[in-house]
């Protein structure tokens, strides 16, 4: 569920990579790239990117999410580089 205390794009970011997942493979994973992408438009969606990374870590806080690189779930706090989001 979105974190209500969330800004707008914030919960619509939180809620397109909860959707994303739940359309693919439960052991599938998204880009947060695909979840800025549904938020956004050809223009703005790139801007989004930081943002939906935030999305994914408050959603790891929560426990519906993990944050992997190289197929091993890593410290959303600290992972540098391309990351990928799938289902708990």
């Amino acid at each position: 569920m979105p974190d209500p205390g969330a800004a707008d794009v914030d919960r619509r970011l939180e809620s397109a990579i909860l959707d994303l997942l739940a359309q693919r493979a439960r052991t599938a994973t998204i880009c947060p790239s695909d979840a800025a992408r549904a938020v956004g438009d050809e223009e703005s969606w790139r801007d989004l990117m930081e943002p939906a990374r935030r999305a994914a870590r408050r959603l790891v806080d929560r426990g519906e999410v993990e944050i992997t690189q190289a197929g091993h779930v890593v410290d959303p706090s600290t992972a540098k580089g391309p990351i990928r989001i799938r289902r708990r």
